[in-house]
């Protein structure tokens, strides 16, 4: 309990979802003021920014399957997330896993002997596969040596992106490239459909949807999922329990690198059908997944809504770009505002607040403390 003025702040575990959007309104009303005065300070009016990034999104038709496209990697990057946090394996190389899914789904693309038919099935499952196995090592590291996930995971990171740098600038080189670090195009059979007149991969899309669902009844419906819960919320109960961490962690790690696997295969067979530059395949959607993750609150159902959120933010960047031809280091910034107000309101969802003014303390009586002053 803490008093701010006339206001208490009394702690509630389990906020009610009005509470829950309106504090997300209010912190996304934080960031547009504070983003204001970036956009001033490079000498654009904040109100005509906003409404060039209102019409660029809400009002224009073609903005809607952009967030849904931007979404689509969120969505299943956060969703292997959750699942992970629940168990208390914090992975921070969804990045890498991510990017190790890419190079899985191009090494099928481009030098796989498989019939048409098998392209995109042979990719998707090599890029969960090689996904998964880029989570599990740094969990073997933690169950056999104790070595934290957290450092092992994010070193890893910039082990798969020098690596994918190497592959794009040496071996895989492609020589119809004209000098560029890319991979020849992938043949059309091996890229995924899109919806008519978009760059929504659906196939991608339906992966995510059915992974936000089926972390829903893995984690409610089935004993593993009960003992991922358990061993996420009480370890020594889960000891006692007879539930195993490793089979729990591990579960946990490959599921979750899987994920992040499927988010590369869909970045490279749905939008640029060739293997290029770590930051032109991800765009930083393994470290947004983890705000996703953040926002859904342990739910994978939660991960959808908080996948389009950010979705809309980076689709938003896009708009200033190209509109108000800012340099990407403002929309950066800009994002990086929105994400940290979001962020930084999560104490506040878990507290309610009561109008409790202080009272006056009643004036001391002979008796009670009183002194004669002569």
């Amino acid at each position: 309990m803490r008093r701010i003025g006339p206001l208490l702040l009394v702690p509630n575990p389990n906020p009610s979802w009005p509470w829950a959007v309106g504090v997300s309104l209010l912190a996304l009303v934080g960031a547009l003021a504070a983003a204001g005065g970036v956009f001033w300070a490079y000498g654009v009016s904040p109100l005509v920014a906003y409404r060039v990034i209102a019409e660029g999104t809400f009002l224009d038709p073609r903005a809607l399957p952009e967030v849904v496209r931007r979404a689509i990697p969120l969505l299943l990057v956060g969703t292997g997330l959750v699942l992970a946090f629940r168990a208390q394996f914090w992975n921070i190389g969804a990045e890498g896993q991510l990017l190790s899914g890419a190079v899985a789904a191009t090494g099928v693309a481009l030098f796989s002997p498989l019939p048409p038919a098998l392209l995109i099935p042979a990719m998707l499952a090599a890029g969960f596969a090689l996904g998964a196995l880029w989570a599990a090592f740094p969990a073997v590291l933690r169950l056999r040596w104790g070595a934290h996930e957290v450092l092992t995971t994010l070193l890893l990171n910039y082990v798969a992106a020098y690596g994918v740098e190497w592959l794009v600038h040496g071996p895989w080189k492609g020589p119809s490239m004209m000098g560029f670090a890319y991979t020849d195009l992938f043949p059309e059979t091996a890229w995924l459909p899109v919806l008519a007149g978009t760059r929504v991969h659906w196939p991608t899309l339906a992966l995510g949807l059915g992974g936000a669902v089926f972390g829903h009844v893995l984690l409610h419906r089935t004993v593993l999922g009960f003992e991922i819960r358990v061993q996420g919320e009480n370890p020594e109960a889960a000891r006692y329990a007879g539930i195993s961490p490793a089979r729990t962690v591990l579960a946990a790690a490959l599921l979750s690198g899987g994920a992040a696997g499927l988010a590369g295969v869909g970045e490279v067979a749905g939008i640029h059908h060739r293997l290029l530059s770590p930051g032109q395949v991800s765009m930083g959607y393994g470290y947004a997944g983890i705000v996703v993750a953040w926002l859904a609150r342990g739910s994978p159902l939660g991960a959808i809504p908080s996948a389009l959120l950010l979705g809309l933010v980076f689709t938003s960047g896009d708009v200033m770009q190209v509109a108000l031809r800012m340099p990407f280091r403002v929309t950066d910034v800009f994002n990086g505002l929105i994400l940290l107000f979001l962020v930084g309101s999560t104490p506040l969802l878990q507290m309610r607040i009561r109008w409790a003014p202080a009272r006056s303390k009643p004036a001391l009586t002979q008796g009670e403390g009183w002194t004669p002053s002569s």
